[in-house]
């Protein structure tokens, strides 16, 4: 699957998009599935790649009526950064929380949320913990001292044996915050899936 960047002429106009939408959705749906990670009771992940970022923006041309090429050139420039190059993960941290009461409980208790998200490779004695960091181009906007956004936006950089690592053993998603501590192993399917986005030669 093509790691490039998106660029303008990626991004069809809103009569064409009209034409594949549903389809696109579909299958995007379907990635997203392979791709989302719940850690906990109310944190998920979804692994972003390619399409699902030009879904991302279609989808966003298509519901504020972008039509100018520098209107959608912005948003490249600000989605761009998520779409993985090889050796690394990109991820939209959700804090699934609708009811008004828990989001103000939990928004204020989970600041920092973004910093505390790591993956586990391997088990026991031979599991290396590594830490993910929050996207640079987002983390000015989202990241407050009293309380935290509902989406963050992270990313991990592996090298080569770390990578081959996590195609053979068992991989943990964890969260390691004072106030949430949670983690979910990953499964075959999601693995693989994430296989796609780290190595050149998927």
């Amino acid at each position: 699957m093509s790691k490039r960047k998106l660029k303008l002429d990626d991004i069809a106009d809103m009569r064409a998009y009209e034409r594949e939408r549903d389809d696109f959705r579909k299958q995007v749906i379907e990635l997203k599935r392979r791709r989302r990670v719940s850690v906990g009771p109310f944190i998920t992940l979804v692994f972003e790649n390619r399409d699902t970022i030009r879904f991302q923006i279609q989808e966003m041309a298509r519901i504020e009526r972008l039509y100018a090429d520098s209107q959608i050139e912005n948003e490249l420039r600000v989605y761009n950064p998520l779409i993985p190059e090889a050796g690394n993960l990109s991820a939209t941290m959700f804090i699934e929380l609708t009811d008004d009461g828990l989001l103000r409980e939990w928004l204020p208790k989970l600041v920092g949320v973004e910093r505390a998200v790591y993956v586990q490779i391997g088990e026991g004695a031979e599991a290396e913990r590594v830490s993910l960091t929050a996207d640079s181009e987002h983390d000015e906007q989202l990241t407050r001292s009293d309380i935290t956004s509902a989406v963050h936006y992270v990313h991990l950089s592996l090298g080569a044996d770390q990578i081959a690592r996590f195609a053979s053993a068992p991989v943990t998603l964890g969260i390691d915050h004072q106030n949430y501590r949670h983690a979910t192993l990953l499964s075959d399917v999601t693995t693989a899936e994430l296989i796609t986005d780290l190595r050149d030669d998927v």
